[in-house]
C-alpha cells in the first residue's frame, strides 16, 4: 500500500487515498443520485419445454423522459467501508472532493463496489481517473481481475463500464437493500 500514498495527479486534480474523518464528511456530502432516460431491462423467461430452463435476457429501454435515480448504498454503509479501508481513493481539487472509489479485494478480484463523482463534477474524465488508480493498485495486490457493480437503471455507469473495456459478467436480483438489481462487469488485469 506504500506505492499508492502519493498523490497522482491528473490534470487539475489529483487522485489519492481517503486519509480523514473531514475526507469522508467530503465524500458523504457529494451528490450520488444520477438522471437517466434509459435503463436496462430484465427479462426472464421460464420454459415450458420438456428440457425446462430458464432464460435471462436483459434489452436495453429508452425511457419516456429523463428520471432522477437514488444511489442505492446509504451513507452508514459508506462509513463503514472506510473503516476497513481496503482501497478507498478520492479525487480532490484545490481541497474539494471530487469523488471515490471503493473497493475491496476478494479471492483475488478487485471488486468495486462505489464509483462515484459528485453531480457538479462529472464528464471530466474524474471517474476514469478514479479507476486507473483503483486498477493500479489492484495490479499492485495482485488481482487477476476488476469487477464493477451498477444498478440496471445506471445507463451512464453501463456505459462508462463498457467504454473502460468490461464486459457483463452477472447479475444479483437481491443485491441492493432497496430492491434494485445489480449487473456485475467484467476486465482481466495485467
Amino acid at each position: 500500500m506504500a506505492a499508492m500514498s502519493k498523490k497522482r495527479k491528473h490534470g487539475r486534480f489529483v487522485v489519492r487515498q481517503l486519509s480523514s474523518e473531514a475526507d469522508l464528511q467530503a465524500c458523504l456530502a457529494l451528490e450520488r443520485d444520477y438522471a437517466t432516460d434509459h435503463v436496462w431491462q430484465m427479462n426472464i423467461e421460464d420454459s415450458t419445454d420438456a428440457l425446462g430452463g430458464i432464460g435471462v435476457r436483459f434489452r436495453v429501454v429508452r425511457l419516456p423522459r429523463m428520471v432522477q435515480v437514488a444511489y442505492p448504498r446509504t451513507r452508514e454503509e459508506l462509513a463503514r467501508a472506510w473503516q476497513q479501508r481496503e482501497c478507498f481513493l478520492v479525487a480532490e481539487a484545490e481541497g474539494v472532493i471530487l469523488g471515490y472509489v471503493n473497493m475491496r479485494l476478494v479471492e483475488g478480484r478487485a471488486w468495486v463496489r462505489d464509483l462515484v463523482v459528485g453531480a457538479p463534477f462529472r464528464r471530466r474524465r474524474i471517474g476514469s481517473a478514479l479507476l486507473e488508480q483503483a486498477t493500479r493498485w489492484a495490479l499492485l495486490h495482485h488481482a487477476g481481475h476488476m469487477t464493477l457493480e451498477m444498478q440496471t437503471k445506471n445507463y451512464p455507469a453501463i456505459q462508462f463500464a463498457q467504454g473502460h473495456g468490461f464486459t457483463f459478467c452477472g447479475f444479483d436480483d437481491r443485491h441492493y437493500d432497496n430492491g434494485d438489481i445489480a449487473v456485475f462487469f467484467d476486465k482481466r488485469l495485467g
